[in-house]
């Protein structure tokens, strides 16, 4: 084998982007809310960048035009304190005014005592008990931790227990259960588990007796080894036709859930009416007794976009942008490098107002990219919007990309977790792509007005005579929509309607 060394020359195109780029498709994919958490912390971080606050008749106050510096923990202005003293600065000797950093270094002296950190005397002891009855006041008003199901079993049992044995394996075996009540493993395995762990000798039939009284909690049906004794539980000989429910439930699920009421007939004897009755009273059964536990909390919606009609019938897309602050970058700080610094000073103002810049810019970037995306996507939908959901058009992304003139990637972004308020309410921009198929006639119809005419056709079916996947595939049809009879199914299947057998009213 022989190894040799040499030179070879290579041509190749390679697309690298650089840090701003990055920054700059971040903001563009940020929703509204995220884009103020990131301005924020942009005006913690850098000093150079401020509000541009305007009074009510929009010029901007005397005020404004003065340095101010946003310090808003102790670490912050420290860190500026020891940039102006390890470089020795002096603004505008020649003035009567104070320098802007010699403001600045004051500002440690002026801030209020009460706030730690910045105050050069220590907190009275009225303070602190002050402080105290704040923060006391702040937890009273919270909102107490909701509680658990795994908590509301183990409050219960802890007064029905008769021995420490029982309440050890009963608290064991609460632990056990899963956020439905349900218990997760065999009876046998926590029994063995249990015994090992803690070094007991529980017998089979303790371990049956401490279920049954757990069973027998609060809300009913927990504790229960399966579907079926769950459902079970909940039945008790007040409820109507109690026996029917019970033997409905202990051999005749599966046959309930395919909806085979004449064989459940022929077993068990009853009328189809009152095989009517029983499958009514199970329906009111809880499936999932423990759900009722489940604190979720609710994901409040912000848009980041409006849509209104103009008096020409066309709807324009508007910024919403009142959470947003107005930015500009600090006049003073700009006057400081006109006025002869030290370079090394001069170097670091200019960073930070370079990255200042670059944030205003990129803000203004993602206003201009999301609006143009959103304006297109209005006009196409149009219909939608004028006359409902089934008249939504099919709409690719690239489509409308190739219409703003970016890439792809460039409108999936605008659109990532973007909502948008309409006439009709309030949507994610999403929501307005989707496939399609053409009609006979050679129109597109989108996935959306096929699934809507779908179900239009199932609700107006006999129940007693339900439409097949093959009488839907002729029905859509006659109105001009021509599908596989798989896709059918497919789409039947995911809106969750039932075969017609399972549809078929006795």
């Amino acid at each position: 084998m022989h190894l040799n060394i040499s030179q070879q020359m290579k041509m190749s195109q390679q697309m690298k982007l650089a840090p701003r780029m990055i920054q700059s498709m971040e903001i563009l994919q940020l929703n509204m809310m995220a884009l103020n958490e990131r301005i924020e912390q942009e005006l913690v971080e850098n000093v150079t960048l401020e509000r541009h606050e305007k009074d009510s008749d929009g010029s901007v106050p005397e005020t404004d035009s003065e340095f101010v510096a946003s310090v808003d923990n102790s670490r912050e202005a420290k860190e500026l304190k020891k940039d102006v003293e390890n470089r020795e600065l002096v603004v505008g000797k020649e003035t009567n005014n104070e320098s802007d950093f010699e403001r600045l270094l004051e500002i440690s002296s002026e801030w209020p005592e009460d706030n730690v950190g910045f105050g050069g005397s220590r907190p009275s002891s009225n303070q602190i008990s002050d402080d105290m009855d704040r923060q006391h006041d702040v937890m009273s008003n919270m909102l107490a931790r909701p509680q658990s199901l795994h908590e509301y079993l183990l409050e219960q049992f802890s007064f029905g227990a008769t021995s420490d044995l029982q309440r050890q394996f009963g608290e064991y075996l609460i632990q056990h259960l899963d956020h439905n009540g349900r218990l997760q493993s065999m009876l046998p395995e926590i029994l063995q588990q249990f015994n090992r762990l803690y070094e007991h000798q529980m017998t089979m039939e303790q371990a049956d007796e401490v279920l049954k009284q757990i069973q027998h909690l609060d809300p009913p049906g927990v504790g229960a080894r399966d579907y079926r004794e769950m459902l079970l539980l909940q039945v008790d000989d007040h409820m109507p036709f109690h026996d029917v429910v019970e033997t409905l439930i202990r051999d005749h699920l599966e046959d309930i859930a395919f909806n085979r009421l004449p064989l459940i007939q022929k077993a068990t004897g009853y009328s189809i009416e009152l095989i009517k009755i029983g499958i009514e009273q199970i329906q009111t059964l809880n499936p999932y007794p423990g759900r009722g536990f489940e604190q979720r909390p609710v994901q409040r919606v912000t848009p980041d976009l409006a849509v209104e009609p103009d008096d020409t019938g066309r709807y324009v897309v508007r910024i919403l942008d009142e959470y947003i602050p107005e930015l500009r970058i600090s006049p003073r700080y700009q006057q400081m490098l006109r006025e002869n610094p030290t370079q090394e000073t001069r170097d670091w103002i200019r960073r930070k107002i370079e990255s200042a810049r670059w944030l205003i810019e990129s803000i203004e970037q993602r206003y201009n990219t999301l609006r143009k995306v959103a304006q297109e996507i209005i006009d196409h939908q149009q219909e939608f919007l004028d006359k409902g959901p089934e008249y939504i058009h099919p709409l690719k992304m690239q489509q409308i990309a190739d219409r703003v003139g970016v890439h792809v990637t460039t409108v999936s972004r605008a659109v990532d977790e973007k909502w948008i308020q309409t006439p009709r309410g309030l949507f994610p921009l999403k929501r307005f792509f989707g496939g399609g198929t053409q009609t006979a006639d050679g129109e597109e119809v989108a996935w959306d007005t096929i699934r809507i005419k779908l179900q239009e056709l199932i609700d107006g079916e006999d129940k007693r005579d339900p439409l097949s996947d093959d009488a839907l595939v002729d029905a859509l049809a006659a109105q001009g929509i021509k599908l596989a009879r798989r896709t059918i199914t497919k789409y039947r299947k995911q809106m969750r309607i039932p075969s017609s057998r399972q549809r078929r009213e006795y």
